[in-house]
C-alpha cells in the first residue's frame, strides 16, 4: 500500500481504488489534545481540496481536506466515542474516512513519505 501526504498535513493510504485518510503525526502534535472529530457521512462526494472533516483540540479547530476526489465509503465512527485516537495513533487507528477514488492520477501531485518528512523539517 502506498501512502501520500498533502502540504496541509493530511495523509492518504491507497489500497486498490480505496483511500484511507487521516492527519499526520506532525498535524496532531501541533493541534494538541483532540477533543472532537466530525467525519463525513457515507456517500458524500468530494473534489480534491474540499473540506471533508473537522478536528477540534483544546487549542483550535481545523478543517481536514480531501487529498483526492472521491466518494466516502466509511467514516471512522470510533472517533465519535474516542477522539483521542487521533493523538495516540494519527496514522493508524485515528484515521478519519475512506473514499473510493474517482481520479487516481491526482495522487501524483502529493508527496511520498520521504518528501513529506523533508517538507516538515523546513517548518
Amino acid at each position: 500500500m502506498a501512502r501520500y501526504f498533502t502540504e496541509e498535513h493530511e495523509w492518504i493510504e491507497i489500497d486498490g481504488d480505496v483511500g484511507t485518510v487521516g492527519i499526520s503525526e506532525y498535524a496532531q502534535s501541533q493541534l494538541g489534545d483532540i477533543v472532537f472529530v466530525d467525519v463525513p457521512d457515507e456517500g458524500k462526494e468530494f473534489a480534491k481540496g474540499d473540506e471533508a472533516a473537522v478536528v477540534e483540540s483544546v487549542k483550535a479547530a481545523s478543517d481536514v481536506y480531501a487529498p483526492a476526489s472521491g466518494t466516502v465509503i466509511e467514516g471512522n465512527s470510533a472517533l465519535t466515542d474516542d477522539p483521542s485516537l487521533v493523538n495516540s495513533d494519527p496514522e493508524g487507528d485515528g484515521w478519519f474516512f475512506r473514499i473510493s477514488l474517482s481520479d487516481s492520477s491526482e495522487l501524483e501531485e502529493l508527496m511520498d513519505e520521504d518528501a513529506y518528512a523533508s517538507f516538515v523539517k523546513k517548518l
